[in-house]
């Protein structure tokens, strides 16, 4: 699989990464052996960065990674977690968390040292805490030797713009916002690239608003969303194709982010995903779909508090 340079920090991430997200059984119920298989399969398919947290299964995720990580060369794959949300509405991005939650997440994952950490969902919680406590914490551990480089992840892309504007970054994590019906991550692109900071997207069905399968009940989609995204799913499908396969290929296709993240813990659709990484984007399909996704396009919702929302 292709590689791409994840900012200045020196690593090559797989243009497609493993979301462990799923293994903590945080979207349905699963079978622990088929959830553990993934890991290797995404490994064998070249998928050598793996994105997990604290927060996903409350811990599940990392302790299930900790089944099979210590088995695999370390050298063979970049790991990211997050700290400081650990439940829906628990956050704590105190210096002191920030240090326990490292630890806690090298045991559970039984290693020494994390590649990136990322605090999780800066969008909940006071941003001036997150500049002058957090990030200044984290880059303590990089000092420890346990981490090797910082970031910030969350849904509205104003907070990005603010820590590029006022804090100091290895790499930033975006998702739903560069998608077949959603780019405006791509306002974060030129910034990111002349502060040398590595861009990672995440989320290319948008919670599964573009595939086939049932949105699930936490889908903040409108029903005009809705509507438009499963005509433009019945289109895909009329043209022998369909709407996932196409929405994956063409958030991977975009070179300025270093990966696109994606999870499950079936690792028949790990398999499928590189296999259609493999075909040739449909770009004639591609602008059908837009045309049809036009009404929504760049629809997004509220998340976090008001403050640190985007304006619409």
């Amino acid at each position: 699989m292709l590689t791409r340079p994840l900012g200045n920090t020196g690593l090559e991430l797989s243009a497609l990464g493993f979301g462990a997200s799923s293994l903590g059984a945080e979207f349905r119920n699963i079978d622990v052996n088929e959830a553990l298989k993934c890991v290797d399969v995404a490994l064998e398919r070249g998928m050598n960065y793996i994105d997990t947290a604290a927060y996903y299964g409350r811990g599940m995720s990392e302790v299930m990674l900790g089944q099979v990580l210590p088995k695999i060369p370390r050298d063979s794959y970049i790991l990211s977690t997050k700290l400081g949300r650990y439940a829906p509405q628990h956050f704590d991005f105190s210096a002191r968390r920030v240090v326990e939650s490292i630890d806690i997440s090298l045991e559970r994952m039984r290693l020494e040292q994390l590649d990136i950490v990322f605090c999780h969902d800066i969008e909940f919680v006071d941003l001036d805490q997150i500049v002058h406590e957090t990030l200044p914490a984290l880059r303590k551990e990089v000092e420890k030797g346990k981490v090797r480089f910082i970031g910030v992840s969350g849904y509205p892309m104003k907070i990005f713009q603010e820590m590029l504007r006022q804090t100091d970054l290895d790499v930033v994590l975006t998702y739903n916002h560069y998608t077949l019906q959603n780019d405006m991550a791509l306002q974060l692109v030129q910034p990111c690239h002349d502060q040398g900071v590595g861009l990672i997207n995440a989320a290319p069905f948008s919670a599964r608003l573009l595939t086939d399968a049932p949105l699930p009940v936490w889908h903040k989609a409108t029903d005009e969303v809705r509507t438009v995204a499963k005509a433009a799913a019945d289109h895909c499908r009329s043209k022998g194709s369909e709407i996932a396969k196409l929405a994956l290929q063409y958030s991977v296709a975009n070179e300025s982010f270093a990966s696109c993240v994606v999870g499950s813990a079936n690792p028949n659709r790990v398999n499928q995903w590189c296999d259609w990484l493999d075909e040739p984007l449909d770009e004639t399909l591609v602008a059908e779909v837009k045309e049809i996704l036009k009404p929504i396009h760049n629809w997004f919702y509220s998340e976090g508090r008001p403050e640190n929302g985007d304006q619409a």
